[in-house]
């Protein structure tokens, strides 16, 4: 993965992956039927994105129906793995993708209701409505020039105020979000490991397990609430995924998108995604910052922002 430069031309392009994903994952949910298995979901995903030309991906499609969506029973890495849970009428799912397109890549996740649930509908409003007010959070707290771990800790209390449950601690490294990049192509990414390919998979472990041997030495590239993310925010793209649920664990949801972040300021990518729109009909939420794509749509498309 290249981190290293990240120009204003870049940025399109990483906002047009993503703007891919979200289209992959919203024509996903309105095309599955009931009795469909996660397995399902996620073959329609990888279908949708290779008749689109797609042919690598960050890691593999991800769909979680029911309680699954709130990671319960979730004791094990292979238990993220798509599995043959049936998708029942009003239940809740997530779904998650990761497309790579000429090596920009992003990695989205969105969450659901199948079929008609006002009374699902309506829990699923409220703990939105608090992911997006964590949004707004988020990006505050970077600007400050908050810790990752602080900032970490600030949403988990905003999570717990409003009566749910942090479950990205249930992601492997407890992960809040990780570095999304350019990816130079590797056959060997063909080669899988829990859903990534294996270059990948083995470049982001030796750099996270470094990182917690040598804090302050070597960046991790994964944001959570341990040692090695007790540092002020650093310049790239990051890929930022709250995950929450009820106390109970019988239902979870989640968003995920890209947050730009620079060596003086930061910014959403881009604002016109599926949560901030629902949150914006809904009257949740209200742009109250422009996102990336707006600030640089007129600078010179050789700016450098990250590098």
């Amino acid at each position: 993965m290249q981190y290293s430069t990240i120009r204003v031309s870049d940025l399109e392009k990483f906002r047009q992956v993503q703007k891919l994903a979200y289209d992959c994952v919203e024509y996903t949910a309105t095309s599955l039927r009931t009795g469909m298995t996660e397995r399902n979901a996620c073959a329609i995903m990888k279908s949708w994105l290779q008749h689109k030309g797609v042919d690598d991906l960050f890691h593999d499609p991800f769909a979680w129906f029911g309680d699954r969506a709130a990671f319960k029973g979730f004791w094990a890495d292979h238990k993220f793995l798509p599995s043959d849970r049936q998708l029942e009428d009003g239940m809740t799912g997530i779904l998650d993708i990761a497309p790579i397109v000429d090596g920009y890549s992003a990695d989205i996740g969105y969450c659901f209701v199948h079929g008609d649930n006002p009374r699902m509908q309506a829990v699923l409003d409220d703990m939105n409505r608090v992911l997006l007010g964590a949004r707004d959070q988020i990006l505050a707290g970077v600007r400050a020039g908050k810790t990752f771990r602080a900032i970490y800790r600030e949403v988990d209390e905003v999570i717990a105020d409003a009566g749910y449950v942090n479950q990205h601690k249930r992601y492997p490294h407890r992960v809040l979000g990780h570095r999304v990049g350019r990816h130079m192509s590797n056959p060997l990414n063909k080669v899988r490991w829990l859903g990534f390919g294996l270059p990948t998979y083995l470049s982001l472990m030796t750099r996270q397990w470094a990182s917690k041997i040598t804090p302050g030495i070597v960046r991790s590239p994964l944001w959570n609430d341990r040692r090695e993310s007790d540092h002020r925010p650093f310049a790239g793209l990051w890929a930022i995924e709250p995950h929450i649920s009820l106390p109970d664990q019988s239902l979870g949801t989640k968003w995920e998108e890209i947050l730009v972040i620079t060596k003086d300021n930061a910014w959403w990518l881009d604002n016109d995604t599926p949560h901030c729109r629902l949150g914006t009909e809904r009257g949740w939420w209200s742009e109250s910052s422009e996102s990336a794509s707006q600030v640089f749509s007129n600078q010179s498309s050789d700016l450098l922002l990250v590098g």
